[in-house]
């Protein structure tokens, strides 16, 4: 497995952070927050980047996409990282996207994700319901089946980008009970569907989060996403694909954290010389960069598992998102000290890092929860 880009690769990442540096500043994310934006994200510049055919890169050229893999997506998401750009990759492409992707039938396909491809439709996945923790499995919504489908009853939290998604992939029971591994089946409930109440929340990121109620909602059983009480395998799989992905855009949000850092270093004057010039600075900064080096390695290993369906890929999810986890938060952490007081202010992009990071980490699960998981699929 080699750990450098490809020509191809080098040229996408090029065009991605031209285009990310030239649209999408760090300055939008604060004028989106400022106005409490309906939207949360810009539907013009998603349509953009549709129109690059970043939104097809994992896709089959059968429905629109550009037949390409993780690996070119991660240096596009890494670019989307440094700016810290809000729209919805992780629950469109990642999240609702992957699990039609890998379990939809082909009528599912070729009616939701030409759309996705195109920046047409949005998608995500509700499956964290309250005092669930990072349980994937741990599921209370249920299903029960009737003569002409389903109906679904349950509540799930922190449903990404929830009030603009034309669908939701919901995970509820099927059989079983609420901590068993089985019994869980993938559902597809369309946007305005009677008994569904959705409720938009922003995080601490700024970024868009809604609560789902599901009051006997309806379903047939062409809404169905997979094999019935199957799901549980299937979901977690797409979840350890969104991890990767996620993980990519953390290390962009990392490299301009640090990278801002280091240029404060090089042009604060204390005692009438540059603070870089302190060791002890110089050796905080050496580990951010250390830090961000073994990241960038652990994204590119996982990226391209993902494009090889390789058999340690669950293992290799848990690595890069312990290793994300842990260096988001020392690199915002240590950006936010090293610009002293001023790092403090609202009026410092380095704060949008610090709470991005920190939303990052507990997303898909924190670096404790994923180095246990690690060790449990290694035999620990």
């Amino acid at each position: 497995m080699e750990l450098i880009l490809t020509e191809d690769q080098e040229l996408l990442a090029k065009t991605a952070a031209d285009f990310v540096s030239e649209h999408s500043p760090v300055s939008r994310v604060r004028k989106l927050r400022d106005a409490k934006d309906p939207v949360g994200f810009s539907k013009e510049l998603w349509k953009q980047m549709a129109e690059l055919g970043w939104l097809g890169i994992p896709f089959p050229e059968v429905v629109g996409g550009a037949g390409l893999g993780f690996a070119e997506l991660a240096v596009v998401l890494e670019a989307l990282g440094r700016t810290l750009a809000p729209e919805p990759f992780l629950s469109t492409v990642l999240l609702g996207g992957q699990v039609l992707l890998l379990g939809g039938t082909e009528v599912q396909q070729k009616e939701w994700l030409p759309p996705v491809v195109n920046g047409d439709c949005i998608l995500t996945a509700a499956y964290q319901e309250p005092q669930t923790r990072y349980d994937l499995r741990r599921v209370a919504t249920r299903a029960d089946r009737k003569a002409d489908g389903w109906r679904l009853s349950g509540e799930k939290i922190q449903v990404l980008d929830g009030h603009v998604a034309d669908a939701l992939v919901v995970v509820a029971r099927t059989s079983g009970g609420e901590h068993d591994a089985k019994g869980l089946t993938l559902f597809l409930v369309r946007k305005g569907a009677p008994g569904l109440e959705i409720t938009r929340q922003s995080r601490v990121d700024s970024r868009n989060a809604a609560l789902v109620k599901l009051s006997g909602v309806a379903v047939g059983p062409s809404e169905v996403i997979g094999a019935v009480d199957e799901g549980g395998d299937l979901f977690e799989n797409v979840v350890d694909r969104a991890t990767v992905g996620l993980c990519a855009e953390m290390l962009g949000s990392m490299e301009e954290a640090a990278a801002s850092t280091f240029k404060y270093l090089k042009t604060r004057v204390q005692f009438g010389v540059p603070i870089g010039s302190f060791q002890a600075l110089k050796h905080r900064a050496a580990r951010m960069y250390i830090e961000l080096e073994l990241s960038r390695s652990t994204v590119m290993a996982a990226a391209r598992a993902v494009d090889e369906d390789h058999p340690e890929l669950p293992k290799l999810a848990s690595l890069v998102k312990a290793r994300c986890s842990d260096a988001g938060i020392l690199i915002a952490n240590e950006a936010i000290q090293m610009h002293g007081g001023v790092g403090m202010t609202d009026e410092y992009d380095v704060g949008f890092y610090l709470k991005r990071a920190r939303v990052a980490e507990i997303t898909f699960g924190d670096a404790s929860h994923h180095r246990d998981r690690w060790a449990r699929l290694s035999g620990y």
